[in-house]
């Protein structure tokens, strides 16, 4: 059992987070030790937490975790692939109680009542690192301000991983980044994306040649999906039996583009499911959009779309394993230095997933893959037997407390920030007067 991986990793997050490394180490190491919590206090009362219950506060106060620096260490953690697969989306954090939170937004959540909470939202980009798994290894996990949209935000947080990799890049994202706004954001960026895309939206084809009177055309033939007549004969066709979905067929088309982008053509890729489900229902289409350069088999496309949902259960797993959106902090940098935990954590579960496998309960099987929660599961027994690089407290006294008569100000309360522009109303014209 080869320790070093996960101890050096530990060595160089230590190193990364300067202030009060110290004690922002031990909390994370309780948080993944730590199965069950309802408040940021009881974090203190884990073995791997040396501190008193105030250092768990403190200790977001204070660090200042290096967010450039911690994701290019993540990225020297890849492999060579023949591509890095990457999954971009977004999620809230609902804070709908918190008046005194500054710069909260309504966000979508689809499992409210009218599909929408107050709170923030937060962008990640993670790497998919397995074919048919649970993992998503996040690269940068950041809060969506007011003044950003996630199209803008994903597009940057994609052009700072860029920066710093070699290897090709291939981009999976859900029908929200199926736009015209996406594709002109990274029209200049070195990548592919497979984008999924509504089933009523409508793409158009090449324009036809200039006649040399008036305008030149932009937009040829309108595609519309939700209208089989409109459609070309496919390029490409392909049929295929899948061990899951059964028989399946993938037609796509090429040279189309979005109405405000019509200077960038895409690959437009329909799958079927051509028998129904157990229950007897049929599914229904997946349209895919295919951007840059179409390397990659057609009968892969769609089966890479499909591990996109790894970003899906890591939000999952970071909400109720790993106590993200537990905590009710007072600010956004508080929730932002929190929130930069999340990709630290999951990556050291990433390494210690094949040192556990000794440590499993009885009952448990020696499986081959791991999921995040059963690796958490027997990190305590793991960090127990490799360390920690954190050094243990020293005994600072105790404070002398609030001065006799001081009185708390009350706190700012502040408006729920709304990033749409509403158009005032034009005023109603008198029609007496007119007729007058």
């Amino acid at each position: 059992m080869n320790l070093e991986p996960l101890q050096t990793f530990r060595q160089e997050i230590h190193q990364l987070l300067t202030k009060a490394k110290d004690a922002t180490f031990e909390l994370m190491d309780a948080v993944m030790t730590t199965r069950h919590a309802s408040s940021l206090a009881e974090f203190s009362l884990s073995p791997m937490f040396r501190r008193r219950y105030p250092s768990t506060y403190e200790a977001l106060e204070d660090s200042r975790p290096q967010r450039n620096q911690s994701m290019k260490l993540l990225i020297s953690k890849i492999p060579i692939q023949k591509y890095i697969t990457l999954a971009i989306d977004h999620t809230p954090w609902p804070r709908p109680e918190a008046r005194t939170l500054k710069d909260r937004t309504y966000e979508h959540q689809g499992k409210t009542k009218n599909g929408i909470v107050i709170g923030h939202g937060y962008s990640t980009i993670a790497w998919l690192p397995e074919d048919e798994s649970s993992w998503a290894l996040p690269l940068r996990h950041e809060r969506i301000t007011s003044w950003e949209s996630p199209i803008g935000k994903a597009a940057w947080q994609l052009k700072q991983v860029l920066k710093h990799c070699t290897q090709k890049v291939l981009v999976l994202l859900d029908r929200e980044y199926g736009n015209a706004k996406w594709v002109l954001a990274i029209a200049e960026l070195p990548v592919e994306c497979v984008m999924r895309i509504r089933t009523n939206a409508c793409l158009y084809g090449t324009p036809p040649i200039y006649s040399g009177q008036g305008r030149p055309p932009k937009h040829g033939k309108k595609f519309k999906l939700t209208d089989p007549l409109s459609w070309t004969e496919p390029k490409s066709l392909l049929e295929l039996s899948d061990s899951i979905c059964g028989q399946v067929r993938v037609r796509m088309w090429t040279g189309l583009h979005f109405y405000g982008a019509a200077g960038n053509s895409l690959n437009l890729i329909l799958v079927e499911r051509l028998e129904p489900t157990a229950s007897g229902r049929m599914m229904p289409p997946l349209w895919l959009v295919w951007m840059g350069e179409c390397t990659m088999p057609l009968e892969e496309i769609w089966n890479q779309y499909l591990r996109r949902f790894g970003i899906e259960h890591w939000y999952r797993f970071a909400k109720q394993r790993l106590h993200w959106t537990m905590p009710s902090l007072k600010t956004p940098e508080q929730g932002e230095r929190w929130s930069d935990l999340m990709p630290l954590m999951t990556w050291q579960l990433w390494l210690a997933k094949d040192l556990v496998t000794q440590y499993r309960l009885p009952w448990q099987s020696a499986t081959v893959k791991l999921s995040p929660g059963r690796v958490a599961q027997s990190m305590l027994a793991l960090l127990i037997d490799i360390g920690t690089p954190a050094k243990p407290p020293k005994s600072r006294g105790k404070s002398n407390g609030r001065a006799n008569g001081f009185k708390c100000t009350p706190r700012t309360r502040y408006p729920v920030a709304r990033k749409t522009y509403s158009r005032p109303k034009k005023p109603k014209e008198d029609k007496t007067a007119l007729v007058s």
